[in-house]
């Protein structure tokens, strides 16, 4: 790790190193926000896409928002910020674990996002989760074709345990 003297001289700490680091289906995953300045930007998708990462996570703000939706790279932010991070914010260290709210975040997790949020599986545990999150859609789907079928949406939980 750099020394916190040379840290402070560095744009933007050790994030290009971390973005350069990127590997193939991995997601970007940081924190440290600051409501002034955003931690993600079309740049960065772009090295990302070229290094085959998958998306980005960040615990804060991300802007060039028409640019990432063109390049069509998964970005889960807090919302947007025009202001960049340099020389506001710096990376002090990457692949460690990190914390995002009440969620651990360790190297190697598997990370999912779609248009409701994002969700963290930690590895160890990942076939676990996996299982139940198949069986709890198919129950959904059961629900579903039961209220579509006229239940109510009281008599389908008390079925089912559903909704």
């Amino acid at each position: 790790m750099e020394t916190a003297a040379r840290m402070k001289n560095k744009s933007f700490g050790v994030m290009l190193e971390a973005l350069d680091d990127l590997k193939k289906n991995e997601v970007y995953v940081c924190s440290g926000s600051s409501p002034h300045y955003a931690l993600w930007g079309e740049l960065m998708s772009t090295r990302a896409m070229m290094l085959g990462a998958v998306g980005a996570v960040v615990n804060g703000y991300s802007r060039d928002t028409e640019g990432i939706l063109k390049m069509n790279f998964p970005t889960f932010s807090y919302g947007r910020f025009a202001q960049d991070q340099a020389p506001r914010g710096k990376v002090i260290d990457y692949r460690v674990p990190l914390q995002i709210d009440e969620v651990l975040v360790n190297p190697g997790d598997i990370v999912i996002g779609d248009m409701d949020g994002v969700c963290v599986i930690p590895q160890e545990i990942e076939e676990t989760v996996v299982i139940q999150a198949l069986e709890k859609a198919r129950g959904e789907k059961t629900v579903q074709k039961a209220i579509l079928q006229g239940m109510s949406a009281r008599d389908a939980f008390d079925k089912y345990g559903i909704m």
